[in-house]
């Protein structure tokens, strides 16, 4: 089979052979008919991640048809069009991650290549109002919207909310979930063109962080917010802290702007605020999302569909930022 697989860091992967995944008792093969890019698949390039093992197959999410399944998979299984929970191993608590948890795609071969294997449990079908392009941009950015908004944050019909880096898969996974709530949103971005995208798919308003104390013009603007979305941390993440309600919530999944300072902690106790991590999801968000999607026909925005040949173009552009939502290669 065709495959993206990484040999060395800091170089381009290669497209080239490789031998076809032989599945256990408990695993499906999935021929693959698309997958999308991650930030993660730019870390891994990078040797910016935990736990490098390579070669691998890069590539975390995937849609396709099963062509082979295992001695103790059920037959109702095979042809099916699927997509893959990515997230392996979560564990027992609900709450948090377990040690042996990791993400398909490094260390276990991922989804930028002909076939996949992948134990039965982390399959799901596919939803039957997406196409495979459109399900393949689904499970990451999915459920890692999912928890942010509904698990951590505890998200209510009507709330406002606030999403921060708006452009990226999951910040406007977000913004669509939060919507088909009735929810008041608005957006950050350093780009006005995205901000205006956002409008366009249901936002309110939004403001460019690259302002002076755009925090204060967003304020203005719109008051408080009960649920804050972010993806950035560093140095604005205090004036996040201003931005939210009394009794809000504020949930973080990335730190593209580095570390958090600057924090006055007497307005986080006085506004009795919540500030929870998170990353990815347990299987059981990862089905609630998968029913949220279906039950309100939700379809993820695409940027682009790549030529699985052209990935490492598809990895540049992700590294520069230049996309809104989410970065596809066809299989």
């Amino acid at each position: 089979m065709r495959a993206i697989i990484l040999n060395r860091l800091h170089e381009p992967p290669d497209f080239a052979e490789a031998k076809i995944p032989e599945i256990t008792d408990s695993e499906v093969l999935v021929k693959l008919k698309a997958a999308a890019l991650n930030h993660r698949d730019v870390w891994v390039q990078k040797g910016l991640y935990p736990g490098m093992k390579l070669p691998c197959i890069l590539g975390s999410d995937g849609a396709g048809t099963v062509e082979k399944v295992g001695r103790f998979v059920s037959n109702e299984w095979f042809e099916k069009e699927v997509i893959i929970n990515p997230g392996l191993n979560w564990g027992e608590n609900a709450l948090v991650a377990g040690k042996e948890f990791n993400i398909l795609g490094m260390p276990k071969d991922g989804c930028f290549a002909e076939y996949v294997k992948i134990d039965q449990k982390y399959l799901y079908e596919k939803p039957l109002h997406l196409n495979f392009a459109e399900a393949a941009a689904i499970p990451l950015a999915g459920v890692t919207a999912y928890r942010a908004l509904f698990t951590q944050s505890n998200l209510k019909k009507g709330e406002k909310v606030l999403i921060t880096g708006i452009g990226g898969g999951v910040a406007i996974q977000t913004l669509l979930f939060a919507r088909v709530l009735g929810c008041e949103v608005y957006v950050t971005s350093g780009s006005d063109e995205k901000i205006r995208k956002a409008v366009s798919l249901g936002a309110t308003g939004g403001i460019n962080y690259k302002l002076e104390n755009w925090h204060k013009a967003l304020f203005k603007e719109a008051g408080n917010f009960d649920v804050i979305i972010d993806s950035a941390g560093g140095e604005n993440f205090g004036k996040l802290i201003d931005l939210a309600a009394p009794a809000g919530r504020i949930t973080f999944y990335g730190g593209t702007s580095g570390n958090i300072g600057n924090i006055i902690p007497s307005k986080v106790f006085f506004k009795q605020l919540t500030i929870k991590g998170t990353t990815m999801g347990s299987s059981e968000d990862f089905q609630l999302m998968v029913d949220f999607v279906n039950q309100n026909k939700i379809k993820p925005v695409i940027d682009q569909v790549f030529p699985i040949k052209e990935t490492e173009a598809a990895l540049t552009k992700m590294e520069n930022g230049d996309q809104f939502g989410k970065i596809v290669v066809k299989i």
